[in-house]
Formats: C-alpha cells, structure tokens, sequence
C-alpha cells in the first residue's frame, strides 16, 4: 500500500543523493511473513485465509525466505546494484 510505496521512493531518491558517495541503498518488501509483529494476524484465520488466497503461492512467507535478500544485499554479489526494491510476497503483488 501507501507504505511501501513510500519505502520504494525514499530508496531511489536516496541511492541517487548518496550513490556519488558510494553508498548503495536498496530495500527489501515482504508480504506477510510469521514473525511476532504479524502473529495477531496469522492467529486471525479470516485475515490470513484472505492474505493466502491473494499470494500466488497460497501462503505466508517465513523469516528464512527472507534473509536471502537481506544476505545478497549485503554481500559484494549486489555491488552495482542500489535505488531497487526487491519484492518477497509470494506473488501477492502480481494478482
């Protein structure tokens, strides 16, 4: 929504202000991930029945499938790479 939009843009402006300076700016956009942030809704079965039936995948993400990103970003792999976003929601945003 209005979030990560908002995530997604202050990434490219700020890879772009801070890129001469040789700093890379990326972000990572999860979807629903089982964490004790989203355990309200994962415990709520009409919330996550909905969030389910929205992902391609038909689930909810796990922290693990996440930290790939975060590693890769991280890592000298991502060095010409900055002012992206990289979107994990199990193709909830493809619908």
């Amino acid at each position: 929504g209005m979030t990560k939009a908002a995530v997604i843009s202050m990434t490219q402006t700020l890879a772009h202000e801070l890129g001469g300076v040789g700093i890379r700016v990326n972000a990572v956009c999860p979807g629903l991930v089982e964490t004790r942030f989203a355990q309200a809704l994962i415990d709520n079965e009409e919330i996550l029945e909905k969030v389910n039936d929205k992902s391609a995948l038909k689930r909810h993400g796990q922290p693990v499938e996440i930290a790939g990103a975060a590693v890769y970003l991280l890592s000298d792999a991502s060095s010409f790479m900055t002012g992206q976003s990289i979107v994990i929601d199990g193709g909830s945003t493809a619908n």
